[in-house]
């Protein structure tokens, strides 16, 4: 007589017969010592935290055995990408490093230590509500040293360590750096990756944002996908404008190019310009300014040419040739540092998107608040590394 294997189904158990041998061929009759003494093995039977067809996603998966220690479990999508996971010390479960994100299909297949196996399968469902990132460095691009990593979320962040512990950056030549939340200029969460120091010229860069499955907490929802980029560090360029002697200087590679006679905002009120240390956000060319965007009423309307942003309220680095009577003698701008056309020209070609641009000397109206473009060089390392969720804890990429 043979037994055949078979595999059960209950709740949120999964039983599997194990293999077992056959009994023997003596009749009835015969005495106990003739008989075959080998009885089959207890069926496994292990339980999944998550079963059917519509489970709630943005938890990990766990695999418990009832009877024996589990040798190896495999989680896949449709796909076949596995869910990565590890087994207790004691054999006893298995647990997914990452969360079930929302609409998934995965086949759990489990074996013991006794070769006995067992499969089943779950889908998750939809998520109540997505969130999502948006990320300030595309991949391929070529930045300046100054330049963070920065990650700006559509819904809320309350789960702000869960969030970050899927976050790596690594480099090619291990730089120190760590992540700091802060509200962007327009109130969303975010957070960014400061290196310790400026990076170095040459750098190659990854980012890494394992967030699928992921909770945001109250008010966030899950995350959908993961996220990635990759770029390179550029020319280590630096602009340094004095409200003082109203010149700008440029430096490359730590060598003098060039001073440029500038002139910066009106001091003493709404039109005088933030000072510290800035970046080059963006380089945006010929655009439309117009005053009462930015709380400033009637006071301009124009197109100006080579325009730099360099914070989200609108201060920037432009051609202002109407105000050439004041480059290198008064600072009588609206905020921005204006200069020629052919400067603005020359320094809009040679800049990059990540440079650092410094404002120095007296007249300003203060530091921007970090969020208010990319602050974060105002701060200390430790002043920084205190903003991380994980308690600032550096990151070496």
């Amino acid at each position: 007589m043979s037994r055949t294997r078979r595999t059960a189904i209950a709740g949120t158990a999964l039983l599997a017969a194990a293999l077992t041998a056959c009994s023997g061929g003596s009749d009835a009759g015969s005495d106990d010592k003739g008989k075959d003494e080998s009885k089959p093995k207890a069926p496994m039977a292990v339980s999944v935290n998550l079963t059917g067809d519509q489970v709630k996603a943005g938890q990990p998966v766990t695999v418990t055995v009832a009877e024996g220690k589990l040798a190896q479990v495999k989680v896949t999508d449709a796909k076949g990408a596995e869910l990565p996971g590890k087994i207790a010390d004691d054999g006893k479960t298995w647990t997914s490093e990452r969360n079930a994100p929302p609409g998934a299909e995965y086949k759990v297949e489990a074996q013991n230590t006794d070769s006995q196996s067992a499969t089943t399968q779950f889908k998750t469902g939809p998520a109540d509500k997505v969130n999502k990132v948006s990320i300030n460095i595309s991949k391929g691009s070529t930045v300046g040293v100054a330049m963070p990593v920065s990650l700006v979320f559509d819904n809320p962040v309350a789960n702000k360590a869960d969030v970050e512990k899927q976050l790596k950056v690594t480099t090619s030549d291990n730089t120190e750096g760590s992540w700091g939340w802060m509200k962007d200029h327009d109130g969303k969460d975010r957070v960014d990756w400061r290196p310790r120091d400026y990076w170095k010229s040459g750098t190659d860069v990854k980012v890494d944002m394992k967030l699928n499955g992921v909770d945001s907490g109250k008010g966030g929802g899950l995350f959908a996908r993961d996220y990635n980029t990759e770029f390179k560090i550029g020319k280590d360029r630096r602009v340094q404008v004095s409200l003082d002697t109203k010149k700008m200087s440029v430096t490359q590679d730590g060598q003098a190019l060039r001073t440029i006679p500038i002139s910066a905002g009106t001091p003493g009120g709404k039109k005088a310009s933030w000072s510290g240390k800035m970046v080059i956000m963006t380089k945006e060319g010929t655009i439309r300014m117009d005053s009462q965007t930015v709380g400033l009423d009637n006071a301009y309307d124009k197109m100006v040419d080579y325009s730099m942003r360099l914070t989200w309220s609108g201060m920037y680095a432009h051609a202002a040739p109407w105000n050439s009577g004041n480059f290198g003698r008064t600072n009588s701008s609206s905020g921005c540092v204006g200069m020629s056309d052919a400067d603005a020209k020359e320094f809009f070609g040679q800049s990059q998107v990540g440079d650092l641009f410094e404002v120095v000397g007296e007249g300003s109206k203060g530091q921007a608040p970090i969020g208010n473009g990319y602050g974060e060089w105002n701060l200390s390392w430790d002043e920084w590394k205190a903003k991380s969720a994980l308690s600032g804890a550096p990151q070496n990429g």
